[in-house]
């Protein structure tokens, strides 16, 4: 019932985060590309690769396995799964290419993929200085 919770919790404030952090970037880019969901993704998926890296070895700090396995529901699960969108960047590439601009539908589509990659691989490096 905690791993629950703790997910729930992570996920309300990552999609609430999402929502302030789209908005934003929407305001600010008009235009054919979703610049919103994009930079929500990779940053989420930068974060990911933060957490899984750095919270690998918290049992060398005396966190036991099941606190650290909260940590990471909360985090990765929870916040980061509630942050990033996937879908929706799916269904804007879908969108893109029936409104007739199928370059950016997948130059968007291959980019995400891409950059997210990219992303969390970084992410995994910059945790490991933690871990």
């Amino acid at each position: 019932m905690l791993a629950f919770l703790v997910v729930a919790v992570g996920g309300g404030v990552g999609a609430a985060a999402r929502f302030m952090v789209d908005g934003e970037i929407r305001a600010r880019h008009s235009g054919g590309f979703p610049w919103g969901t994009f930079v929500v993704n990779v940053t989420g998926s930068f974060l990911i690769g933060v957490f899984s890296a750095a919270l690998a070895g918290l049992w060398r700090y005396g966190i036991s396995v099941e606190d650290a396995r909260l940590l990471q529901l909360a985090l990765m699960t929870g916040l980061c799964g509630g942050y990033t969108t996937f879908s929706t960047a799916t269904v804007e590439s879908v969108r893109l290419a029936q409104s007739g601009r199928l370059r950016l539908a997948v130059a968007g589509a291959l980019g995400t993929l891409l950059v997210t990659v990219l992303a969390a691989a970084a992410g995994v490096a910059v945790g490991g200085l933690f871990a």
